[in-house]
């Protein structure tokens, strides 16, 4: 019954919820998975349809979804009251005004849903029996109180109930409704201008529009996905779960693409996390947004990447923290305990022990000793240092930036570099060495005698 879908296609998203169960001042759908709003997502796998307008019903916190969303394209509409589901996709009517096409109904806090489902949803919309609405199932191991679906062996609706409308043999049945629905526009407002709210709830439920359509003698059709693909979101605890089911699949995919992963259930990735192939990660490592990373590199335990690009057959950590800007080049070595910010280290370049890269520029084969910080900032601004190639700088060095450090110098380990070095040059900074022969025995004598006086 598939076919191939051509109608233009638009997705409304309700996010009127006030999410109360969540307890955080944050709207419900935008906290993060994989450091990502989770609204943010599905809107992602809605994009990956092209569709012509994407609505997002809003409600209280409205203020924190519009400027979430702005930037991707959507619009938004405002659901006042909560007067059921029914209600809220009526309330994007206006902003679907002269729209002819398709309409998928998803839900913020329902944000794993596959751009692969929905387009499995609109194919069905348009299979040879021209079901007036589609409708996402599942089977959930405890059916609890979902909304149950009442369907034939081919998939055709019977009747759609809520679990506080459903009598007991309706509750028996394991087919629960996921909320998420598919239909035509010039039906989907037509049959929400028809639904009441006669019911336990007192509200205008979305799932009667199946029920006015099939007492116009036009059948609805249901598909099944996964229950993981359909979880909602309405606590922190359901977040974690949620989270943990997105890493797990994510780890999956970064196995089966050429990366190691010693410890999977360790690692934790981002949303955008790109990974070459034969790449190996350690234990304990943790991925936030915009890292790129080349192949053949290894990253040791316990290191935190993020906002961070790192080329071919580099190694990181372990115990080493990549920040937004870091960039390591080909070659290139951070060790344990290092940590960059808007750093380059050249190729082949080495930072290999307790060392602060900020605001750096180190050029290519240049050796970085342990305990050297670049000193770029001074309470008000932030000033570069420029590290040239092949340059030497000795162990618990600091470098007060701006300063330029010329090809092949070498600086003395203790230093405080405070001005340019040229290329070749050896700097000293620290105080002259003065040894005074006997001066620790005869202190330790007296030190004795003293104690033994008293």
């Amino acid at each position: 019954m598939e076919a191939h879908v051509t109608a233009p296609i638009a997705a409304i998203i309700l996010a009127a919820g006030k999410g109360t169960r969540m307890k955080s001042d944050i709207h419900k759908v935008l906290h993060p998975i994989a450091g990502r709003p989770m609204l943010l997502h599905l809107i992602d796998s809605v994009a990956a349809l092209d569709p012509a307008r994407t609505v997002i019903v809003v409600g209280a916190g409205r203020e924190q979804v519009e400027a979430a969303v702005a930037p991707h394209g959507a619009e938004t509409a405002h659901q006042a009251d909560q007067l059921g589901t029914g209600h809220a996709v009526l309330q994007a009517e206006a902003g679907l005004a002269g729209f002819e096409g398709d309409v998928l109904i998803l839900y913020g806090d329902v944000p794993l849903v596959s751009t692969a489902t929905m387009r499995r949803m609109l194919e069905r919309l348009h299979g040879n029996d021209n079901p007036a609405v589609v409708v996402l199932g599942f089977r959930p191991l405890d059916p609890g109180a979902y909304g149950r679906v009442i369907a034939d062996p081919s998939g055709r609706i019977v009747k759609m109930v809520e679990f506080k409308d459903a009598n007991a043999e309706e509750r028996a049945e394991t087919l629960c409704n996921s909320g998420l629905m598919a239909a035509r526009s010039s039906d989907l407002f037509a049959l929400l201008a028809r639904v009441g709210n006669a019911n336990a709830a007192g509200e205008y439920y979305l799932v009667d529009i199946v029920n006015i359509a099939a007492a116009d003698g036009r059948p609805s059709a249901v598909i099944e996905t996964d229950a993981h693909e359909v979880s909602g979101v309405n606590s922190r605890g359901e977040l974690a779960a949620l989270e943990r089911e997105w890493q797990h699949a994510r780890r999956a995919r970064a196995m089966a693409d050429g990366v190691t992963l010693i410890a999977p259930e360790t690692v934790w990735f981002a949303y955008d996390t790109a990974i070459g192939r034969d790449v190996t990660i350690e234990p304990n490592v943790v991925f936030g947004p915009g890292v790129e990373i080349a192949d053949q590199v290894t990253i040791h335990a316990f290191s935190h990447i993020e906002g961070a690009k790192i080329a071919t057959g580099v190694s990181v950590g372990p115990y080493a923290r990549l920040r937004p800007g870091a960039v390591l080049e080909e070659g290139s070595r951070v060790g344990n305990f290092v940590e960059m910010k808007k750093a380059v280290l050249g190729k082949g370049a080495k930072a290999n022990h307790l060392t602060y890269l900020g605001d750096a520029k180190v050029g290519a084969g240049a050796n970085i000793g342990a305990g050297t910080i670049t000193c770029n900032y001074n309470g008000y601004l932030k000033s570069e240092t420029v590290i040239g190639a092949g340059a030497f700088i000795g162990s618990n060095s600091a470098l007060v930036a701006p300063v330029k450090i010329g090809d092949g110098a070498i600086i003395g380990a203790g230093s405080v570099v405070t001005e340019d070095v040229e290329a070749d040059a050896l700097a000293l900074t620290r105080a002259k060495q003065e040894a005074k022969p006997g001066w620790a025995k005869r202190f330790r004598e007296m030190m004795q005698a003293r104690k033994a006086a008293k």
